[in-house]
């Protein structure tokens, strides 16, 4: 099953172009580390700036390096239904478990073009496929009853839920049962996502954190262990801070330059985003400290 702590990675460049070699160590970093997952080719890793050939080159790496050890979930979306096709059937040929498929950003599709679109990758491929639902970057929300017509398709097999909307977890639950696979796409809420009836979350700050964040996904999926609840709650606060530092500016920069501190790779992203500036770095410098990761 997909549960735990998922990391959704991010693609190390050095002088513009893919950092092969830190790339493959960030890799083994988290397998070391106890990390349930990889997510390659996620927006976290820049995949709206990634060429299609360094997109695959990265889910090749991200398949071969894992070598069946944890799951990979390749990230292969897009706001065009043919390239996300494309990415998916490439993603299934190379090996990856799963891939993670976000909602077609800028259309603005219908909640029928939303089925239709998800429904096209569904029937020309066969590989498990979670749904990204992320109203902020993409402008659209799945709704439930739409989920749900997805979650009869043989392909569909869960969501990460990053609308900020817990009760969204219990309601998604009680339309599409246990077997929906509920992970968070948010860090700060995980806690409450996963009590809720969560599975888990693909993380940005297990980038940086990976050991704690899989102590604590390991935790808070107890059930009725009142010992391991209030150690999730003890991590979740050690890491709140960190939490919100890696969003003061957009994501992925702030998790980079933390990366760089932890000498993991450079803090290099590509335009149109930007390297964070003083301000941001203190405070990010300042929560890697709280949380004892440097």
């Amino acid at each position: 099953m997909l549960k735990g702590s998922i990391v959704a990675i991010i693609t190390p460049f050095k002088n513009g172009k893919l950092d092969e070699e830190a790339y493959i160590s960030l890799i083994h970093y988290h397998l070391k580390n106890g990390t349930s997952g990889i997510v390659p080719a996620g927006t976290t890793g820049e995949s709206p700036t990634l060429t299609h050939e360094e997109h695959k080159k990265v889910i090749e790496l991200c398949v071969k390096e894992c070598n069946g050890k944890i799951p990979v979930i390749a990230g292969t979306g897009s706001n065009s239904t043919e390239e996300a096709i494309s990415l998916t059937k490439f993603a299934e040929q190379a090996g990856a478990n799963a891939a993670l498929v976000v909602t077609p950003y800028y259309n603005k599709p219908t909640q029928e073009g939303l089925y239709q679109h998800y429904k096209s990758i569904n029937d020309k491929t066969n590989i498990p496929i979670i749904i990204y639902n992320i109203p902020p970057r993409s402008v659209v929300d799945m709704s439930i009853d739409t989920m749900a017509r997805l979650f009869e398709l043989q392909n569909i097999v869960g969501v990460k839920d990053a609308t900020a909307d817990l009760n969204r977890v219990i309601e998604q639950k009680k339309k599409m049962g246990e077997e929906f696979i509920q992970l968070s796409g948010e860090d700060g809420t995980a806690l409450e996502f996963n009590l809720k009836g969560g599975k888990g979350c693909i993380s940005v700050t297990a980038n940086v954190a990976p050991k704690l964040c899989a102590e604590f996904q390991e935790a808070s999926l107890a059930k009725n262990n009142d010992n391991l609840l209030s150690k999730a709650k003890e991590i979740n606060n050690k890491l709140m801070p960190l939490h919100n530092s890696l969003f003061i500016e957009s994501s992925p920069s702030p998790v980079k330059y933390a990366a760089s501190l932890l000498k993991l790779c450079l803090d290099e992203v590509r335009l149109p985003l930007v390297t964070v500036t003083e301000s941001t770095k203190e405070k990010v410098k300042s929560a890697m400290k709280q949380a004892d990761l440097i």
